[in-house]
């Protein structure tokens, strides 16, 4: 069966102003900084925004009647991995992600579960041996189902800490199966509600034993994917541990968890824990930890999670200055896990919206790659920090001033002089090389 019998393969066609389903800026053998742009950006799709969401909403139900879910159980199962492929080979993205509910129905027990796993893995390993698309990561969803309503290694129930740990054990032999290059590890009910009824610390101590546990299985079996947590805030929990990239960070140097993960950040992420996704990836870069990227946006006027595809170029480009700062992502990607619109509910809307976020990321990489190679920001900031590369500049940052001698050095002084940060010159350059690349 053909699930998308409107849409052919994708391919890049250069600018144009008509609206085809074809890139107008991703072209995947293109060099820019010397690897193309398929090695620079690795997107990935995500298995259940894009096949198994249905456009529900807290005020409506489903309006993404899709042909695959005419089937139910395992048979729905595997019409996703049929349509999943056709959309990969039609798309032309090099990797994937899911967890492990998105692809396989869970059963009355985890046994049962593991049972619909290996029917649906076996069935998407075959159909990866005449594809060229890869598992990006996997992961375990232990937040959708109602025994985590406390949490899942952060419960205070023994047994769900248990069920937890087999539920990761199995996510992390699928893993090793697929050749996945990344596991993730997504807190998504790791919080609390309430300090009236919380021992943190017993949580925050079993999460770690939790890492641990998983580090040394990993070992066990010889899977040698990168670690990654996902940081986010408020949703659904109201106190996340996994807050921001600050808060993760500290909490994996404080369990000498730190040289096994790194992180997986999502720009809706940034926007809900008051940050922007370029500053979360500062934070992570900055401590060596910087690992994959969720590509989305979220509506600034809403206060939750919406998923929408990445659009923004100035999100972006900013992004992927940041990432070729870094030296790119190394085994990392960027996932769309993003959702179509619920008025968007056609199956070519999902080529349409990667198509859109795959031609904004290549726009951004280009626009990010002249803004380094002009070193436009990079003298700006050496200049505005040159006091620090001689005399007392020089002796601070070399760890030669203390309180006494910096008071003796200015106790005297007159006049202290600053310069001017240009923030609004600085934008409008931005402005220009966004506006001149896009013309091209």
């Amino acid at each position: 069966m053909t699930y998308f019998p409107n849409v052919s393969n994708i391919h890049y066609k250069g600018r144009q102003l008509k609206n085809e389903l074809a890139f107008n800026y991703y072209n995947p053998e293109e060099v820019v900084a010397g690897k193309t742009m398929k090695e620079h950006l690795r997107f990935a799709v995500a298995w259940w925004h894009t096949f198994t969401e249905e456009g529900n909403d807290p005020f409506g139900v489903a309006t993404k009647l899709r042909p695959w879910n005419r089937h139910q159980g395992l048979d729905a199962a595997k019409a996703r991995v049929e349509a999943a492929f056709e959309f990969f080979e039609k798309l032309g993205n090099p990797f994937f992600c899911f967890h492990d509910v998105d692809i396989a129905p869970e059963g009355d027990t985890l046994r049962e579960s593991n049972k619909n796993l290996d029917v649906i893995v076996a069935m998407i390993r075959d159909y990866m041996k005449t594809s060229n698309v890869k598992l990006l990561w996997n992961t375990a969803n232990m937040f959708t189902n109602p025994r985590f309503v406390h949490g899942a290694a952060s419960s205070c129930n023994a047994d769900v800490f248990a069920y937890a740990a087999a539920q990761v054990k199995k996510g992390l032999e699928v893993g090793k199966e697929l050749g996945a290059e990344n596991y993730v590890f997504w807190g998504g009910r790791e919080g609390y509600e309430s300090l009236l009824n919380t021992d943190m610390k017993l949580e925050q101590d079993n999460i770690a034993r939790f890492f641990h546990m998983a580090v040394d299985y990993a070992k066990e079996i010889g899977f040698d994917a990168q670690f990654l947590i996902e940081p986010k805030p408020k949703e659904p929990t109201k106190h996340q541990y996994d807050f921001d990239a600050a808060t993760t960070i500290a909490f994996l140097k404080s369990y000498d968890l730190d040289s096994y993960f790194k992180l997986n950040l999502e720009a809706n992420h940034a926007t809900l824990a008051g940050h922007t996704f370029e500053h979360e990836i500062r934070v992570a870069r900055t401590h060596g930890l910087l690992g994959s990227l969720d590509a989305n946006q979220g509506d600034m006027l809403l206060g939750w999670d919406t998923d929408e595809f990445p659009t923004d170029l100035y999100s972006t480009t900013l992004t992927m200055y940041e990432v070729l700062k870094n030296g790119g992502l190394g085994r990392g990607g960027l996932n769309f896990d993003s959702k179509t619109r619920r008025s968007s509910f056609d199956e070519t809307d999902l080529f349409y919206a990667h198509i859109a976020g795959m031609d904004s990321y290549a726009l951004g990489l280009k626009v990010a790659n002249r803004l380094i190679e002009d070193r436009v920001f990079d003298d700006f900031i050496e200049n505005r920090y040159s006091s620090f590369k001689e005399g007392i500049g020089a002796d601070i940052v070399a760890g030669k001033a203390d309180f006494t001698s910096l008071e003796s050095y200015i106790i005297d002084k007159k006049d202290i002089t600053n310069q001017s940060g240009r923030l609004e010159m600085l934008k409008n350059t931005l402005n220009h090389y966004l506006l001149e690349e896009a013309g091209k």
